[in-house]
Protein backbone atom coordinates (compact mmCIF):
# COMPACT_ATOMS: atom_id res chain seq x y z
CA UNK A 1 0.00 0.00 0.00
CA UNK A 2 3.06 2.28 0.97
CA UNK A 3 4.69 1.92 -2.44
CA UNK A 4 1.38 2.03 -4.50
CA UNK A 5 0.50 5.41 -2.78
CA UNK A 6 4.27 6.88 -2.95
CA UNK A 7 4.03 6.34 -6.77
CA UNK A 8 0.72 8.58 -6.46
CA UNK A 9 2.44 11.42 -4.88
CA UNK A 10 4.22 12.67 -8.38
CA UNK A 11 0.82 12.44 -10.16
CA UNK A 12 -1.81 13.99 -8.77
CA UNK A 13 -2.96 16.77 -11.45
CA UNK A 14 -5.33 19.62 -11.72
CA UNK A 15 -7.13 20.37 -15.26
CA UNK A 16 -7.29 23.41 -17.11
CA UNK A 17 -10.68 24.58 -18.43
CA UNK A 18 -11.99 27.01 -21.34
CA UNK A 19 -14.59 29.19 -19.95
CA UNK A 20 -17.03 30.71 -22.02
CA UNK A 21 -18.88 33.07 -19.78
CA UNK A 22 -21.67 34.42 -21.34
CA UNK A 23 -22.24 37.60 -19.86
CA UNK A 24 -18.50 38.72 -20.53
CA UNK A 25 -18.14 38.50 -24.49
CA UNK A 26 -15.00 38.82 -25.84
CA UNK A 27 -12.86 38.49 -22.55
CA UNK A 28 -10.21 36.03 -22.26
CA UNK A 29 -9.55 33.56 -19.08
CA UNK A 30 -7.19 31.25 -18.09
CA UNK A 31 -8.51 29.16 -15.86
CA UNK A 32 -7.19 25.58 -14.05
CA UNK A 33 -7.61 23.38 -11.10
CA UNK A 34 -5.21 22.57 -8.40
CA UNK A 35 -5.91 19.65 -5.95
CA UNK A 36 -4.28 20.44 -2.43
CA UNK A 37 -4.25 18.73 0.88
CA UNK A 38 -7.28 19.11 3.15
CA UNK A 39 -5.14 19.63 6.22
CA UNK A 40 -5.61 17.91 9.65
CA UNK A 41 -6.62 14.20 8.96
CA UNK A 42 -8.02 12.39 12.19
CA UNK A 43 -8.13 8.34 11.58
CA UNK A 44 -9.99 6.17 13.52
CA UNK A 45 -9.39 2.37 12.48
CA UNK A 46 -10.86 -0.90 14.23
CA UNK A 47 -9.47 -3.87 15.42
CA UNK A 48 -10.11 -6.92 12.76
CA UNK A 49 -7.12 -5.60 10.27
CA UNK A 50 -4.95 -3.57 12.70
CA UNK A 51 -1.73 -3.51 10.63
CA UNK A 52 -3.29 -3.05 7.57
CA UNK A 53 -6.04 -0.76 8.30
CA UNK A 54 -3.39 1.57 9.32
CA UNK A 55 -1.58 1.25 6.25
CA UNK A 56 -4.87 1.95 4.44
CA UNK A 57 -5.48 5.12 5.89
CA UNK A 58 -2.25 6.22 6.07
CA UNK A 59 -0.60 5.76 2.88
CA UNK A 60 -3.15 8.16 0.81
CA UNK A 61 -3.49 10.81 3.36
CA UNK A 62 0.36 11.19 3.45
CA UNK A 63 1.02 10.77 -0.41
CA UNK A 64 -1.76 13.39 -0.68
CA UNK A 65 0.18 16.03 1.86
CA UNK A 66 -2.06 16.00 4.61
CA UNK A 67 -0.30 15.41 8.46
CA UNK A 68 -2.57 12.56 10.13
CA UNK A 69 -3.73 11.82 13.89
CA UNK A 70 -4.04 8.11 14.30
CA UNK A 71 -6.48 5.98 17.06
CA UNK A 72 -5.91 2.85 16.80
CA UNK A 73 -8.55 0.33 18.06
CA UNK A 74 -8.34 0.17 21.91
CA UNK A 75 -7.96 -3.84 21.74
CA UNK A 76 -5.21 -4.09 19.11
CA UNK A 77 -3.22 -0.37 19.84
CA UNK A 78 0.75 -2.03 19.46
CA UNK A 79 0.91 -2.74 15.79
CA UNK A 80 -0.31 1.06 15.03
CA UNK A 81 2.55 2.15 18.20
CA UNK A 82 5.48 0.03 16.46
CA UNK A 83 4.43 1.84 12.98
CA UNK A 84 4.95 5.05 14.33
CA UNK A 85 8.18 4.02 15.83
CA UNK A 86 9.18 2.99 11.49
CA UNK A 87 7.68 5.78 10.18
CA UNK A 88 10.11 7.94 12.46
CA UNK A 89 13.00 5.86 11.67
CA UNK A 90 12.41 6.44 8.26
CA UNK A 91 12.80 9.83 8.45
CA UNK A 92 8.94 11.61 8.44
CA UNK A 93 9.20 14.72 10.21
CA UNK A 94 7.94 15.08 13.90
CA UNK A 95 3.95 15.84 14.05
CA UNK A 96 2.94 14.45 10.22
CA UNK A 97 2.27 11.15 11.67
CA UNK A 98 0.59 11.10 15.52
CA UNK A 99 -0.54 7.80 16.62
CA UNK A 100 -2.93 8.22 19.67
CA UNK A 101 -4.08 5.57 21.44
CA UNK A 102 -7.55 5.67 23.28
CA UNK A 103 -10.61 4.39 24.06
CA UNK A 104 -13.27 5.45 21.29
CA UNK A 105 -15.48 7.33 23.47
CA UNK A 106 -13.21 9.73 24.71
CA UNK A 107 -10.19 9.94 22.47
CA UNK A 108 -12.19 9.04 19.14
CA UNK A 109 -15.20 11.43 20.35
CA UNK A 110 -12.62 14.03 20.63
CA UNK A 111 -11.38 14.03 17.39
CA UNK A 112 -14.24 13.95 15.49
CA UNK A 113 -15.55 16.85 16.83
CA UNK A 114 -12.77 18.86 17.11
CA UNK A 115 -12.59 22.03 15.42
CA UNK A 116 -8.89 21.84 14.25
CA UNK A 117 -9.26 18.49 12.69
CA UNK A 118 -10.27 19.06 8.85
CA UNK A 119 -11.12 15.23 8.31
CA UNK A 120 -12.37 12.14 10.07
CA UNK A 121 -11.74 8.71 8.22
CA UNK A 122 -13.46 6.02 9.94
CA UNK A 123 -13.10 2.37 9.55
CA UNK A 124 -15.74 0.51 12.05
CA UNK A 125 -19.53 -0.65 12.52
CA UNK A 126 -22.45 1.47 11.01
CA UNK A 127 -23.35 2.70 14.39
CA UNK A 128 -20.28 4.38 15.75
CA UNK A 129 -20.35 5.57 12.09
CA UNK A 130 -23.38 7.70 12.46
CA UNK A 131 -21.84 8.94 15.83
CA UNK A 132 -18.51 10.20 14.03
CA UNK A 133 -21.22 11.81 11.63
CA UNK A 134 -22.98 13.66 14.64
CA UNK A 135 -19.74 14.55 16.33
CA UNK A 136 -18.28 16.17 12.66
CA UNK A 137 -21.36 18.62 12.21
CA UNK A 138 -19.88 21.41 14.78
CA UNK A 139 -17.39 22.12 12.39
CA UNK A 140 -18.61 20.40 9.00
CA UNK A 141 -15.05 18.76 8.70
CA UNK A 142 -15.34 16.16 5.40
CA UNK A 143 -16.00 12.49 6.72
CA UNK A 144 -15.18 9.22 5.25
CA UNK A 145 -16.47 6.40 6.55
CA UNK A 146 -15.99 2.53 5.82
CA UNK A 147 -18.64 0.45 7.55
CA UNK A 148 -20.37 -2.79 8.05
CA UNK A 149 -21.74 -5.31 6.13
CA UNK A 150 -24.02 -8.11 5.11
CA UNK A 151 -22.57 -9.45 2.06
CA UNK A 152 -24.91 -11.96 -0.19
CA UNK A 153 -22.68 -14.62 -2.13
CA UNK A 154 -24.73 -15.78 -4.36
CA UNK A 155 -23.96 -19.59 -5.92
CA UNK A 156 -25.47 -20.12 -9.94
CA UNK A 157 -26.77 -23.52 -10.14
CA UNK A 158 -23.75 -23.87 -13.28
CA UNK A 159 -21.45 -23.18 -11.14
CA UNK A 160 -18.17 -25.11 -10.32
CA UNK A 161 -19.61 -26.98 -7.05
CA UNK A 162 -16.05 -27.54 -5.60
CA UNK A 163 -14.67 -24.05 -6.29
CA UNK A 164 -18.17 -22.22 -4.79
CA UNK A 165 -17.99 -24.62 -1.82
CA UNK A 166 -14.35 -23.68 -1.21
CA UNK A 167 -14.85 -19.68 -1.85
CA UNK A 168 -18.18 -19.75 0.06
CA UNK A 169 -16.55 -20.88 3.08
CA UNK A 170 -13.70 -18.70 2.65
CA UNK A 171 -15.83 -16.05 2.35
CA UNK A 172 -17.21 -16.30 5.92
CA UNK A 173 -14.81 -18.07 8.06
CA UNK A 174 -11.56 -16.07 6.83
CA UNK A 175 -10.35 -13.98 9.82
CA UNK A 176 -12.60 -15.77 11.92
CA UNK A 177 -15.51 -14.30 9.95
CA UNK A 178 -14.63 -10.68 11.88
CA UNK A 179 -14.67 -9.19 8.61
CA UNK A 180 -16.61 -6.27 6.94
CA UNK A 181 -17.10 -8.21 3.89
CA UNK A 182 -17.67 -11.73 4.84
CA UNK A 183 -20.13 -13.71 2.87
CA UNK A 184 -22.58 -13.99 5.32
CA UNK A 185 -26.02 -14.67 3.46
CA UNK A 186 -25.13 -17.39 1.48
CA UNK A 187 -27.60 -17.86 -1.79
CA UNK A 188 -27.49 -21.24 -3.34
CA UNK A 189 -29.91 -21.95 -6.47
CA UNK A 190 -32.28 -24.70 -5.53
CA UNK A 191 -30.84 -27.62 -7.50
CA UNK A 192 -27.55 -27.11 -5.67
CA UNK A 193 -28.45 -26.03 -2.69
CA UNK A 194 -27.85 -29.27 -0.58
CA UNK A 195 -24.28 -29.63 -1.68
CA UNK A 196 -23.27 -26.49 -1.49
CA UNK A 197 -24.80 -26.49 2.30
CA UNK A 198 -22.83 -29.88 2.53
CA UNK A 199 -19.81 -28.77 1.09
CA UNK A 200 -19.55 -26.04 3.26
CA UNK A 201 -20.44 -27.19 6.88
CA UNK A 202 -17.71 -30.44 5.89
CA UNK A 203 -14.94 -27.35 5.55
CA UNK A 204 -16.30 -26.11 8.51
CA UNK A 205 -15.81 -29.39 10.79
CA UNK A 206 -12.77 -29.53 9.76
CA UNK A 207 -11.18 -26.31 10.83
CA UNK A 208 -8.77 -26.70 13.76
CA UNK A 209 -9.37 -24.16 16.16
CA UNK A 210 -6.78 -23.16 18.80
CA UNK A 211 -4.21 -20.30 19.71
CA UNK A 212 -3.04 -18.41 17.13
CA UNK A 213 0.61 -19.09 17.25
CA UNK A 214 -0.04 -23.13 18.29
CA UNK A 215 1.29 -24.74 14.99
CA UNK A 216 -1.52 -26.53 12.78
CA UNK A 217 -3.95 -23.86 14.13
CA UNK A 218 -6.65 -23.18 11.30
CA UNK A 219 -9.02 -20.66 13.64
CA UNK A 220 -7.98 -18.68 16.48
CA UNK A 221 -10.14 -16.72 19.07
CA UNK A 222 -12.63 -13.84 18.89
CA UNK A 223 -11.02 -10.75 19.80
CA UNK A 224 -12.63 -10.22 22.90
CA UNK A 225 -15.36 -11.52 25.63
CA UNK A 226 -17.47 -9.15 24.13
CA UNK A 227 -17.57 -9.93 20.48
CA UNK A 228 -17.80 -13.79 21.91
CA UNK A 229 -21.02 -12.51 23.95
CA UNK A 230 -22.14 -10.74 20.82
CA UNK A 231 -21.95 -13.72 18.43
CA UNK A 232 -22.88 -16.56 20.72
CA UNK A 233 -26.47 -14.47 21.60
CA UNK A 234 -26.71 -14.29 17.51
CA UNK A 235 -26.33 -18.00 17.68
CA UNK A 236 -29.11 -18.44 20.54
CA UNK A 237 -31.12 -15.90 18.57
CA UNK A 238 -31.32 -17.70 15.42
CA UNK A 239 -32.17 -21.23 17.00
CA UNK A 240 -34.78 -19.23 19.12
CA UNK A 241 -36.42 -17.70 15.35
CA UNK A 242 -36.34 -20.88 13.90
CA UNK A 243 -33.37 -21.29 12.57
CA UNK A 244 -31.67 -24.66 11.76
CA UNK A 245 -28.27 -25.50 12.54
CA UNK A 246 -26.29 -27.86 10.27
CA UNK A 247 -22.93 -27.25 11.79
CA UNK A 248 -21.40 -25.37 14.94
CA UNK A 249 -24.10 -23.25 16.39
CA UNK A 250 -22.16 -22.48 19.89
CA UNK A 251 -18.56 -21.64 21.52
CA UNK A 252 -15.70 -23.75 21.56
CA UNK A 253 -14.11 -25.03 24.94
CA UNK A 254 -14.79 -23.74 27.73
CA UNK A 255 -11.56 -21.35 27.71
CA UNK A 256 -10.59 -18.65 25.48
CA UNK A 257 -12.83 -16.80 23.05
CA UNK A 258 -13.56 -19.52 20.58
CA UNK A 259 -16.87 -19.92 18.55
CA UNK A 260 -17.34 -23.15 16.05
CA UNK A 261 -17.49 -22.70 12.30
CA UNK A 262 -21.32 -22.38 12.05
CA UNK A 263 -23.55 -22.48 9.09
CA UNK A 264 -27.25 -22.13 9.72
CA UNK A 265 -30.40 -22.66 7.34
CA UNK A 266 -33.94 -22.46 7.64
CA UNK A 267 -33.88 -18.70 8.90
CA UNK A 268 -36.69 -16.15 7.93
CA UNK A 269 -35.04 -13.42 5.83
CA UNK A 270 -36.51 -10.81 9.09
CA UNK A 271 -34.78 -12.67 11.36
CA UNK A 272 -31.36 -11.17 13.32
CA UNK A 273 -29.40 -13.52 11.82
CA UNK A 274 -29.99 -12.68 8.29
CA UNK A 275 -30.56 -9.05 9.00
CA UNK A 276 -27.60 -7.48 11.19
CA UNK A 277 -23.89 -7.94 10.94
CA UNK A 278 -22.77 -10.79 13.48
CA UNK A 279 -18.98 -10.60 12.82
CA UNK A 280 -18.42 -13.99 13.46
CA UNK A 281 -17.74 -17.32 11.64
CA UNK A 282 -21.70 -17.38 10.88
CA UNK A 283 -23.21 -18.45 7.55
CA UNK A 284 -26.75 -18.26 6.58
CA UNK A 285 -27.80 -20.25 3.82
CA UNK A 286 -31.27 -19.79 1.59
CA UNK A 287 -32.29 -21.41 -1.35
CA UNK A 288 -33.46 -19.29 -4.12
CA UNK A 289 -34.96 -20.27 -7.98
CA UNK A 290 -33.82 -17.90 -10.25
CA UNK A 291 -32.14 -14.40 -11.05
CA UNK A 292 -34.80 -11.69 -10.57
CA UNK A 293 -35.38 -12.97 -7.39
CA UNK A 294 -32.25 -13.39 -5.95
CA UNK A 295 -30.82 -9.83 -6.88
CA UNK A 296 -33.89 -8.29 -4.84
CA UNK A 297 -33.08 -10.67 -1.47
CA UNK A 298 -29.14 -9.81 -2.23
CA UNK A 299 -30.25 -5.92 -2.51
CA UNK A 300 -32.70 -6.48 1.04
CA UNK A 301 -30.51 -5.22 3.40
CA UNK A 302 -29.37 -1.62 4.66
CA UNK A 303 -25.89 -2.66 3.88
CA UNK A 304 -23.94 -2.55 0.57
CA UNK A 305 -20.12 -3.50 1.01
CA UNK A 306 -19.36 -6.65 -1.01
CA UNK A 307 -20.67 -9.55 -3.09
CA UNK A 308 -20.21 -12.94 -4.32
CA UNK A 309 -21.28 -14.36 -7.48
CA UNK A 310 -20.64 -18.37 -8.68
CA UNK A 311 -21.39 -19.45 -12.33
CA UNK A 312 -19.72 -20.50 -15.26
CA UNK A 313 -21.70 -18.16 -17.34
CA UNK A 314 -19.94 -14.62 -17.91
CA UNK A 315 -23.18 -13.19 -18.85
CA UNK A 316 -25.47 -13.63 -16.50
CA UNK A 317 -22.33 -13.01 -14.06
CA UNK A 318 -21.73 -9.75 -14.91
CA UNK A 319 -25.69 -9.05 -15.57
CA UNK A 320 -26.25 -10.06 -12.10
CA UNK A 321 -23.58 -7.83 -10.79
CA UNK A 322 -24.43 -4.64 -12.36
CA UNK A 323 -28.29 -5.51 -10.44
CA UNK A 324 -26.06 -5.84 -6.76
CA UNK A 325 -26.25 -2.54 -5.19
CA UNK A 326 -21.99 -3.03 -3.46
CA UNK A 327 -19.17 -1.31 -3.54
CA UNK A 328 -17.49 -4.59 -4.39
CA UNK A 329 -18.71 -7.59 -6.37
CA UNK A 330 -16.40 -10.34 -6.78
CA UNK A 331 -16.95 -13.07 -9.78
CA UNK A 332 -15.86 -16.87 -9.06
CA UNK A 333 -13.63 -15.45 -6.61
CA UNK A 334 -13.93 -13.70 -3.07
CA UNK A 335 -11.74 -11.68 -0.43
CA UNK A 336 -9.48 -10.20 -3.57
CA UNK A 337 -8.47 -7.26 -2.32
CA UNK A 338 -5.25 -5.18 -4.19
CA UNK A 339 -3.85 -1.52 -3.52
CA UNK A 340 -4.93 -0.28 -6.83
CA UNK A 341 -8.64 -1.52 -6.44
CA UNK A 342 -10.93 1.09 -5.05
CA UNK A 343 -12.90 -0.31 -1.91
CA UNK A 344 -15.94 1.20 -0.12
CA UNK A 345 -19.73 0.62 -0.20
CA UNK A 346 -23.25 1.95 -0.55
CA UNK A 347 -25.81 2.67 1.67
CA UNK A 348 -25.12 2.24 5.26
CA UNK A 349 -21.67 0.51 4.05
CA UNK A 350 -20.36 4.25 4.19
CA UNK A 351 -18.76 6.90 2.31
CA UNK A 352 -15.86 7.13 0.13
CA UNK A 353 -13.21 4.61 -1.31
CA UNK A 354 -10.23 3.05 -0.12
CA UNK A 355 -7.09 2.26 -2.51
CA UNK A 356 -7.15 3.19 -6.35
CA UNK A 357 -7.12 6.21 -7.61
CA UNK A 358 -10.09 7.16 -6.26
CA UNK A 359 -8.86 7.40 -2.82
CA UNK A 360 -7.21 10.38 -3.42
CA UNK A 361 -10.50 12.23 -4.11
CA UNK A 362 -11.06 11.30 -0.25
CA UNK A 363 -7.87 13.61 0.92
CA UNK A 364 -7.57 16.28 -1.58
CA UNK A 365 -9.39 19.63 -2.29
CA UNK A 366 -10.44 21.29 -5.06
CA UNK A 367 -9.24 25.07 -6.07
CA UNK A 368 -10.09 26.49 -9.40
CA UNK A 369 -8.25 29.59 -10.23
CA UNK A 370 -9.35 31.67 -12.86
CA UNK A 371 -7.37 34.72 -14.19
CA UNK A 372 -8.50 37.68 -17.15
CA UNK A 373 -6.18 37.77 -19.38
Amino acid sequence: MFHYMAGWATKIEGNTITLSVPYMPGAGFHAYTLREPIGVIAQIIPWNFPLLMAAWKLAPALATGNTVILKPAEQTPLTALRLAELIAEAGIPDGVVNVLPGYGESAGAALAAHDDVDKVAFTGSTEVGKLIVQAAAGNLKKVTLELGGKSPNIVLDDADPDIAIQGAANAIFFNHGQCCVAGSRLFIQEDRFDQVVEGVAGIARGIKLGPGLEPGTQMGPLVSDEQLQRVTGYLDSGRDEGAHTVVGGSRHGEQGYFVQPTVLIGAHPSTKVVREEIFGPVVVASPFSDLDQIAAEANDTTYGLGAGIWTRDISKAHALASRIRAGTVWINCYNVFDAALPFGGYKQSGWGREMGHEVLEAYTEVKAVCTQL
